[in-house]
């Protein structure tokens, strides 16, 4: 299991929430409390991040070194500033490949997305089945072999699709479309994700036969004032909600919550 983090508010240092919080995205690489699956987040690390002032496509900063082991992250963590940043560590499943093209962020034109979760069995099971779901367009937008980078193109497949539909409604039609397949072919699933457009959060926590990874949010904290920050394990103390379990959040600019519950069959 990997370890997320999402943050939206007023400009800050990319390290303010990805290395100076006590228990930081660097402390769970190596010292996670929540995780359900593996000891450590050690196969890489990902950031993506927009810019606060000019309206461009997202940058993201990659690496399959463990977070702790980079020397350029202090540096770019001190000079780099965003409004709006989601961070990622990996633990990968076992079988998949630790390289660039399986590392998080996975990017599509203003969208960035990270997952954390795991498809049962990915490669015998649904692989085919979602690839055979999407149109060529988000198939041949898949670079790597995870099957979070396949979740997402199913989650892209529906935007294409359907240009009118807001990235929730879009989010919620491909966690019911791998709640279909995962009850089909009889495995569990599960697809935490953070996803962003610069300007809101979408998050879901959600599971297929078995119980979801963890997922908090926190408003406004005394030391993050006039944010939003979402993240599988709590960065430091504070006043941290539970995600519902088959739920999506959004937040956007205003800082407005919102949460509704997914039903599945």
């Amino acid at each position: 299991m990997c370890r997320l983090l999402g943050y939206i508010g007023p400009s800050i240092p990319l390290d303010y929430v990805l290395t100076k919080p006590e228990h930081s995205l660097v402390v769970q690489s190596y010292q996670p409390r929540e995780m359900k699956s593996g000891v450590v987040n050690a196969d890489g690390f990902g950031i993506g991040w927009y810019h606060p002032q000019k309206d461009t496509a997202p940058f993201v900063y990659k690496n399959i070194l463990p977070i702790w082991n980079d020397v350029n992250l202090s540096s770019l963590g001190r000079y780099i500033e965003s409004d709006c940043i989601l961070g990622y560590i990996r633990s990968a499943t076992t079988g998949q490949a630790v390289d660039m093209s399986n590392c998080q962020p996975f990017k599509s034109d203003r969208l960035l997305c990270i997952h954390n979760g795991r498809i049962e069995n990915f490669k015998q099971t649904l692989m085919r089945p979602i690839c055979d779901r999407l149109s060529d367009t988000a198939y041949k937008g898949i670079a790597g072999s995870t099957d979070s980078e396949h979740f997402f193109a199913l989650f892209i497949d529906e935007l294409q699709k359907n240009p009118s539909v807001t990235l929730e409604q879009a989010l919620q039609t491909a966690l019911l479309n791998l709640d279909e397949l995962a009850k089909s072919h009889q495995i569990s699933a599960s697809a935490n994700m953070i996803i962003s457009n610069g300007k809101r959060l979408i998050a879901s926590r959600f599971a297929t036969s078995i119980e979801a990874p963890t997922l908090y949010w926190t408003k406004e904290d005394p030391t993050f004032p006039k944010s939003v920050i979402i993240a599988s394990e709590p960065i430091f103390a504070g006043d941290w909600h539970s995600f519902p379990e088959q739920s999506i959040l959004s937040v956007g600019e205003d800082l407005e919550i919102e949460i509704h519950q997914i039903a599945t069959n």
